[in-house]
């Protein structure tokens, strides 16, 4: 899938009025089935991209087009079309507690089936095959019927990452997805998320707040600060002294972990000390 920005400005879901826009007067070109980082500290607008990508965000200005077509000039049933033909995958999946993992993978093809297929596999699975090889490509072979409740938030977002591959979907957009990952496992998913989408030839947006694991694993790289393209190279042309202007203020972004390393051991708990009076 192709897709072009001109120009084009995006408010924050939830920005009031006398705040700025989130993207302000953003080019961008991507090819069909490159795979590019979107990197850039806290409030550079990542998210916003994302969405206004997936078609799920109407641009204050601007104009944004995917596979040559104004995805806003289309009838309703066409845009609905064309949303089926991507995936968004936020920071924290939409999960319900109760499913099983692998009707929360399966749920990836809903676009595809019918109303009687997706409700007939809320109970009997269609193809339990395909989602797990899909969740054995993010290690989670073994959860296939665990309930999701049950998982902790780094499981939860590798299922997340294994919906996307038995989706019917031409472009993935991922936001944060290493967030609540040990450094170990964020390198692997990501590793395989990027080998899997050059290998069906889907057109990969992942916006990244791990800069390392982006400029080892992703041949282009964006990055944005303030809703404004900071720079688009490749990855070996990112050089230290550009990083230090992205993350200038925000240099625990740029050098630090991610705090919601959920999959990593937990710290032994501190016993309390009782005191008789």
């Amino acid at each position: 899938m192709k897709l072009s920005l001109h120009d084009l400005s995006a408010r924050h879901a939830t920005a009031r009025r006398d705040v700025a826009d989130a993207l302000a007067g953003l080019s961008l070109e991507i090819a069909e089935g490159e795979q590019l980082a979107v990197i850039g500290p806290s409030g550079a607008g990542k998210t916003t991209l994302l969405e206004v990508l997936a078609c799920a965000r109407v641009p204050t200005q601007g104009r944004l087009t995917v596979d040559g077509a104004n995805p806003w000039g289309l009838p309703r049933s066409a845009l609905q079309r064309l949303r089926g033909r991507l995936i968004l995958m936020p920071q924290v999946p939409p999960l319900p507690p109760r499913q099983r993992v692998v009707t929360a993978v399966l749920a990836g093809r809903l676009p595809g089936w019918s109303l009687w297929t997706a409700l007939r596999s809320l109970f009997y699975p269609v193809d339990i095959p395909a989602a797990e090889a899909a969740l054995a490509v993010f290690e989670l072979g073994d959860k296939l019927f665990e309930r999701v409740d049950r998982l902790s938030g780094g499981e939860r977002q590798r299922v997340g990452l294994a919906r996307a591959l038995v989706a019917p979907a031409e472009l993935w957009l991922v936001d944060e997805p290493l967030s609540a990952l040990d450094p170990a496992r964020a390198q692997r998913a990501v590793a395989a998320l990027v080998r899997e989408a050059g290998e069906r030839g889907v057109t990969l947006v992942a916006s990244l707040h791990q800069v390392e694991t982006a400029l080892a694993h992703f041949p282009r790289i964006v990055g944005l600060r303030a809703g404004q393209l900071a720079f688009d190279l490749p990855a070996a042309d990112v050089t230290p002294e550009l990083l230090a202007r992205l993350y200038a203020q925000h240099e625990h972004e740029l050098h630090g972990q991610s705090p919601a390393a959920i999959d990593a051991p937990p710290a032994p708990a501190v016993p309390a000390v009782m005191q008789c009076r």
